[in-house]
């Protein structure tokens, strides 16, 4: 009787050693199993999340220095090639426009792209060329505080020219008053070059944004080599390169066209 009870006892206590350590096992690959779940997880995840989010450069910063400075004068503007035209024009009883220019856009570089050089009507002639009623190659500054502004040389029927400057944020005119500096030689050349130009200087925008799409920041009376005149009209595009067109002043023909990449 003692001998079974002993028996009992052992074998009572093995079977209490063996549930536990069956217990202790299945809860030990429970957790291995919960740790590589999660594991895997994660690791799904890291595909899924980048571990660093990267930028693409801004596109300003892509730009030209050329491109840049177009584009700070343009964001600012805000009145049109048309009204500033209009208000320039209404400033010169019975005037016509020779020249309309944005300031600070290209203006060291609004000249034709023809070889031959023009001068200014304050000046004397160019040795290879003639004087232009423009004078458009005296370089301007970029636009101040004020914002930028178009700068217009309106003439007279005798060829006198006025020059208007005009606030191209809200159009309102800055100054206006008539060129010292021209001589009776000026005036004719002027008043015989806007004879030629049976095509107003809107149409010839208007040619060369068909050609381009963009906004017009010039257009200039030209002598065309002795070949009649031109409108020379620059376009610039959603890309801020400028393109320059001479468009013949008597039929709208686009004579000469040419892009400035910078």
């Amino acid at each position: 009787m003692n001998s079974a009870s002993s028996r009992s006892r052992t074998l009572q206590a093995v079977g209490a050693l063996s549930l536990a350590a069956a217990t202790a096992l299945l809860l030990t690959g429970c957790g291995q199993s919960s740790e590589s779940a999660s594991s895997a997880a994660t690791s799904e995840a890291a595909k899924v999340v980048p571990q660093k989010q990267t930028t693409s450069p801004s596109a300003t910063a892509q730009l030209t220095e050329d491109q840049q400075e177009r584009k700070k004068v343009l964001d600012a503007t805000k009145v049109t090639f048309d009204d500033a035209a209009t208000t320039a024009t209404g400033e010169v009883a019975g005037g016509k426009l020779v020249d309309l220019d944005l300031e600070g856009v290209d203006d060291d570089d609004n000249q034709s792209p023809s070889p031959t050089t023009t001068g200014s009507p304050t000046g004397s002639p160019s040795p290879t060329g003639s004087p232009s009623p423009t004078g458009t190659g005296s370089p301007s500054a970029s636009p101040g505080a004020d914002g930028p502004v178009w700068a217009a040389e309106v003439a007279e029927k005798d060829g006198t020219i006025h020059t208007v400057r005009i606030n191209a944020v809200d159009g309102k005119v800055i100054e206006a008053r008539v060129d010292a500096d021209q001589d009776a030689d000026d005036k004719k050349q002027t008043a015989d070059w806007l004879a030629q130009a049976t095509q107003t200087p809107q149409q010839a925008a208007k040619v060369a944004t068909e050609k381009k799409k963009g906004t017009v920041t010039s257009v200039s009376l030209e002598d065309n080599e002795g070949d009649g005149v031109i409108w020379q009209v620059d376009v610039v595009g959603s890309d801020w390169k400028k393109t320059t067109f001479d468009v013949d002043a008597k039929n709208d023909t686009i004579v000469r066209e040419e892009t400035d990449e910078d």
